[in-house]
């Protein structure tokens, strides 16, 4: 078990490099200040373009690939270990111990640590979101497609078992889109709260 347990902490700190914060603040700017404040590929590619938020991209895949790989080691061919340290990763990603606890939606981490998981059912996944960034062209398509295929495919190689781990690391991503939705809600609620609008309650109580 300390083999497992040491890949998974490597995978929290792994996933907790904040690859987007560091590839932005290299641009002068905090891509959790900007945008649609998520530390993470689109909002650095939006701001910054393609080329030079290829390294966010690379990054936070081989975090989810690293972590899978020490899984895999720990776990001497066990494939739990390996699921064990990609959630670690994606938790890491999602609630970072090196940025405060304010990450990304882990979804390039997933992706990584899928490759590990089921590479042919990945492969595959490659071939879809090409296909349907070409078909659509639109490459934000393509990666919506294909993520949410891969426990389709995953069925064609693995028992169903392993399909319903690779649900509940999705569920990990649906849960930090859900906080973030609560945020911003949380946050729009305080702006409409404003002391302009305060004020006009005020002058519309004392009328």
């Amino acid at each position: 078990m300390v083999p497992v347990l040491v890949a998974v902490i490597g995978g929290y700190l792994l996933g907790s490099v904040p690859v987007a914060v560091l590839v932005g603040r290299a641009h002068g700017f905090d891509p959790r200040d900007v945008g649609d404040r998520n530390p993470g590929f689109w909002n650095v590619r939006e701001r910054l373009g393609w080329k030079a938020a290829v390294p966010v991209f690379a990054g936070d895949m081989l975090k989810g690939t690293a972590a899978g790989l020490a899984g895999l080691a720990a776990g001497g061919g066990d494939v739990l270990p390996v699921y064990a340290a990609v959630a670690a990763a994606m938790i890491g990603h999602a609630w970072p111990v090196f940025a405060g606890g304010r990450g990304g939606r882990s979804i390039l981490t997933f992706a990584g640590g899928f490759a590990v998981i089921c590479l042919p059912a990945f492969v595959l996944g490659v071939v879809l979101l090409v296909a349907t960034s070409l078909l659509l062209r639109s490459f934000a398509w393509g990666t919506r497609v294909a993520v949410f295929s891969l426990p389709a495919l995953q069925l064609a190689f693995a028992p169903a078992a392993y399909v319903a781990g690779t649900g509940a690391l999705m569920c990990l991503i649906g849960l930090r889109f859900g906080q973030a939705a609560l945020t911003g809600r949380r946050a729009g609620q305080r702006a409409g709260r404003g002391p302009g609008r305060t004020a006009g309650r005020r002058a519309g109580r004392r009328a």
